[in-house]
């Protein structure tokens, strides 16, 4: 260890005789508090802990460490009292020298009284003991954050537990009804309107799968194709996304249309009721995920899910989806649906005031992992603001119809977590990315 000069000679000159240096084991006591000492001590090696016990309570706390290099029974020896004010234990096994109070100044002509040579040795010790005071007050300020993080997660696990119980009643009563409906307006059509059957369970089936770039894109073709008014071209685009369009369709086509919406709407109603009841689940569970996963899950097919749930939140904004062919993975269709969910759904909060909004989402593959990117033009999100963005008590949206709880970012974090992976977010004045990395296994 370096020393400086003048504390270099006194270690030096004091103690380096072998007749005032002893080794001592750990768990040996040194110094016993209230005991007698007339020494000064020098760490050669090794490391002890001085500890200070509350004779009212009979509570012990330790309240200094000394390494190698460092000074203990400073106070008893220079003030001398003789008393040491500490028990000091070896907590390894330790080399260490001392001086007493027969110990004569060496050269007093030339460096002065031993209390004189020895100033640098206080000056040493109160800096050493201020800093290593300084590192342990931060290390019990991190350990008390830490314990107030853990009390504010289980208060709200248990608010959450509640409310997640009420929402998940709702939420039953709501995907009951909707498959109850369904089958009645199934049944109906059958018996009194056989003919339409075939687009209300293409819209069931199927639903939506188009993007709202696509849609606008083909739209154009079949409002030419089929000379059709703008609106009936949109609808037949989202309804027939590919191909060409059988005559069944255009024999009656407003009649085909109203009766595939209702069906487009019922399988969105369904999808989203599975969808609240996943995320109900994860709210009440927010430790720990008991989804189930299964087998030759594509990731493509969880974002366009997705997609289809969020069409009022996207029909400002236009949505660039760049899959690439990805193996399927051991998962759960709803966690990750919930995943893109809540990332696409703060973009678009996000872009509320920007103009032509975008969304570009990106998928490959690449050394065992899938590559999901989602990114937006929406305002630069603040370094001081990334840094809390993924804490379970964190939000941006205060008032009105816009407030939020601070979970939604915060179960994304822990779903991709428990699938062994990481998402991380990027953002500048162009653009805000979140990057997730899923092991493919």
């Amino acid at each position: 260890m370096h020393q400086p000069k003048a504390l270099q000679r006194i270690v030096d000159v004091y103690f380096s005789h072998s007749a005032r240096t002893v080794s001592v084991r750990a768990g040996t006591q040194v110094l016993k508090q209230d005991g007698f000492n007339d020494k000064l001590y020098w760490v050669k090696r090794g490391e002890l802990s001085g500890s200070l016990q509350n004779e009212t309570s009979g509570l012990t706390a330790k309240v200094f460490r000394v390494e190698q290099g460092m000074f203990f029974g400073v106070h008893s020896y220079f003030a001398q009292t003789l008393v040491a004010s500490t028990t000091v234990i070896a907590e390894k096994d330790s080399e260490i020298a001392w001086i007493d109070l027969n110990t004569q100044a060496v050269e007093p002509e030339i460096y002065g009284s031993l209390v004189e040579q020895f100033m640098p040795v206080m000056v040493h010790e109160l800096a050493q003991r201020q800093m290593l005071t300084g590192l342990e007050a931060i290390e019990k300020e991190q350990a008390l954050q830490k314990l107030y993080a853990a009390e504010q997660m289980t208060t709200l696990g248990q608010l959450a537990a509640g409310i997640a119980h009420e929402l998940n009643n709702a939420v039953g009563v709501l995907s009951s009804k909707t498959e109850g409906v369904q089958n009645s307006i199934c049944r109906f059509l059958e018996e009194n309107k056989p003919e339409v059957s075939p687009f209300l369970d293409l819209g069931i089936c199927d639903g939506q799968s188009a993007t709202s770039a696509e849609v606008r894109k083909r739209a154009k073709i079949l409002q030419e194709m089929y000379r059709l008014d703008r609106d009936q071209a949109r609808q037949l685009a989202r309804a027939v996304p590919k191909g060409d369009v059988p005559d069944l369709w255009l024999t009656n086509l407003d009649e085909a249309l109203q009766y595939w919406d209702i069906g487009r709407d019922l399988h969105d109603m369904r999808l989203a009721g599975k969808h609240a009841a996943s995320i109900v689940r994860s709210v009440k569970q927010l430790g720990g995920s008991d989804q189930a996963r299964q087998p030759d899950v594509d990731v493509n097919d969880t974002i366009h899910k997705s997609l289809a749930l969020l069409q009022s939140n996207l029909r400002r904004v236009n949505v660039v989806l760049r899959p690439a062919v990805l193996p399927t993975i051991n998962a759960s269709v709803t966690e990750l649906v919930q995943v893109w969910v809540n990332i696409i759904k703060n973009a678009c909060d996000a872009m509320e005031y920007t103009d032509n909004p975008h969304i570009e989402i990106i998928t490959r593959c690449s050394k065992n992992r899938l590559l999901i990117t989602i990114s937006n033009n929406g305002p630069v999100i603040e370094e001081v603001t990334r840094r809390k963005i993924f804490q379970p008590n964190f939000t941006t949206k205060k008032g009105g119809l816009s407030f939020g709880l601070g979970l939604g970012l915060s179960i994304v974090q822990r779903i991709v977590q428990s699938y062994g992976g990481t998402i991380a977010l990027k953002s500048d004045p162009e653009k805000t990315k979140f990057r997730i990395k899923l092991p493919i296994v």
